[in-house]
């Protein structure tokens, strides 16, 4: 048996030096000296230390992720800095491991190619767990005697399959609801909160969807055309910058320049014509209340992106980006508070969909991988999607595209709207022209059929105030009858 098992060690051996592609992990390393955080970004989902067969390999990627992760740059001695605090310093007295990372750092790699490096990292570390999982199953088959029943046998390859079918990428694995239990109260207890989420500045909303927006979350919020989705993400991007949590903006489709306006207005109450034309400058109290708006911009940290055209991946990788280098981490490592504002999921481009990926599941796949994301980096995000046609005269989860993907993943599921003919008269001419539908919250009470909140929508200053629920409005007798409802401004034509 002794001998039998000495060849089964040795053939393994063999094997393992087959299993392991060094050139690849040379190559996804020299990238990240050459690209830095950029390809750090693009291969972080896919490796892991562990993921490199050579053990110099496996600490050097460590050590780039420490560096990464504290934003400084890479260079020898970040690296020897990275490797004392990570207590491998004895590695890099060897000056052939210096020389190694230095002809990493001179060695030429495209950074389009740094990523199909990493895939190929990947296949061969998926590679050597399978053999590691047939090697254990063929030691314990050696060890049958015959004494044992059906299921004992069966069980020798079902149990570690089963265990490493239950192993995901980030080495997940299920455990007692009551483990940390104690320090997870005590927690709570040290760090009291009045809002479980960060505030929009829209109280009804707010507590609709049980306290704000959430870390690890994507809430949607779903709209006609025209009906302004972006406003209302301009809105609520400013009411949090204003609170101090750092806000990005990824917009699918307007300008920089659109948003600056828009968001000048809402703080102005300067016409957002008069704004985009410097026609304000003639106006005295506009000028002044101009400058104001843009001396307040200056000083929030609100972030914009545009990401017209992008691959949904790279949008991803600027939200990865903008979380490691803008927003950061605090003493234990837990990202700060921050939100992301995606304006909106859809179709980027035509390659997007093809003949057998119809539009609902291309869109069920960027839900999918915007909750993953979020779950993953911790942070809070808002999200938009048009609604369906159905969404004129329907107030339901089927009346948006690809509603049951949506829907799984959301936290929350909102429709904003127009207010009809009929509900304008009977709310009052004073409770708003928008209502705002909250139809799922897997955190919060939502709303009951039939109750919506109020939204006066000024397209003429991009600004949206909420009002009154309907059953509010009910209870007090409409909109005209309670103190302080004038609107802020009256209904204007809407630029939207």
């Amino acid at each position: 048996m002794a001998n039998t098992t000495g060849a089964t060690d040795a053939a393994v051996n063999e094997m393992k030096k087959i299993l392991q592609d060094l050139g690849a992990e040379r190559a996804v390393l020299a990238g990240l000296f050459a690209h830095g955080l950029e390809s750090y970004i693009e291969v972080s989902d896919l490796l892991e230390h562990s993921s490199f067969a050579a053990h110099n390999n496996q600490i050097i990627y460590k050590c780039l992720e420490k560096i990464f992760t504290s934003e400084a740059e890479v260079d020898i001695a970040s690296i020897i800095s990275a490797a004392e605090r990570l207590g491998f310093s004895e590695i890099f007295q060897d000056t052939r491991e210096l020389k190694y990372i230095k002809s990493l750092m001179d060695f030429p790699v495209k950074k389009d190619n740094v990523i199909h490096f990493a895939a190929q990292i990947k296949k061969f570390e998926l590679g050597r767990k399978i053999q590691r999982l047939a090697n254990q199953i063929s030691f314990d088959a050696e060890q049958i005697t015959g004494d044992e029943d059906i299921d004992e046998i069966v069980s020798i390859i079902e149990n570690p399959i089963v265990e490493f079918l239950k192993e995901d990428d980030s080495n997940s694995k299920p455990e007692k609801i009551g483990e940390g239990v104690d320090e997870y109260i005590e927690f709570l207890l040290e760090n009291k909160c009045d809002q479980l989420g960060i505030p929009t500045g829209f109280d009804r909303y707010d507590a609709a969807i049980g306290g704000g927006l959430r870390r690890k979350c994507v809430d949607l919020i779903s709209a006609r055309p025209k009906v302004g989705k972006s406003v209302f993400g301009d809105n609520v991007a400013v009411n949090v910058a204003k609170t101090g949590v750092p806000v990005l903006m990824l917009d699918t489709e307007m300008s920089k320049e659109d948003h600056i306006n828009r968001i000048i207005a809402s703080i102005s109450k300067v016409p957002i014509n008069d704004i985009s034309t410097g026609s304000f400058e003639h106006n005295e109290d506009q000028h002044i209340a101009v400058q104001n708006a843009v001396e307040e911009i200056k000083n929030i940290p609100y972030t914009y992106a545009t990401v017209a055209g992008m691959p949904f991946e790279s949008i991803l990788n600027v939200i990865k980006r903008w979380v490691l280098q803008e927003v950061g981490t605090d003493e234990n490592g837990r990202t700060n508070e921050c939100l992301v504002v995606y304006d909106y999921l859809k179709l980027m481009s035509s390659t997007s969909i093809t003949n057998n990926i119809q539009e609902y599941q291309a869109l069920g796949f960027q839900i999918t991988n915007l909750h993953n994301l979020a779950v993953k980096y911790d942070f809070a995000c808002l999200s938009f999607v048009q609604l369906n046609r159905d969404g004129i005269t329907k107030e339901s989860t089927d009346a948006v595209s690809g509603s049951d993907r949506l829907i799984w993943l959301c936290t929350s599921f909102s429709i904003f709207k127009e207010k009809s003919a009929e509900e304008t008269a009977e709310d009052g001419p004073r409770a708003g022209n928008r209502k705002l539908v909250p139809i799922v919250s897997r955190h919060g009470p939502g709303m009951q059929d039939g109750n919506y909140i109020n939204l006066n929508m000024s397209g003429q200053h991009a600004l949206l105030t909420e009002l009154r629920t309907r059953d509010e409005l009910v209870a007090t007798g409409g909109a005209d009858a309670i103190e302080g409802a004038e609107l802020p401004f009256e209904e204007e034509p809407n630029e939207l």
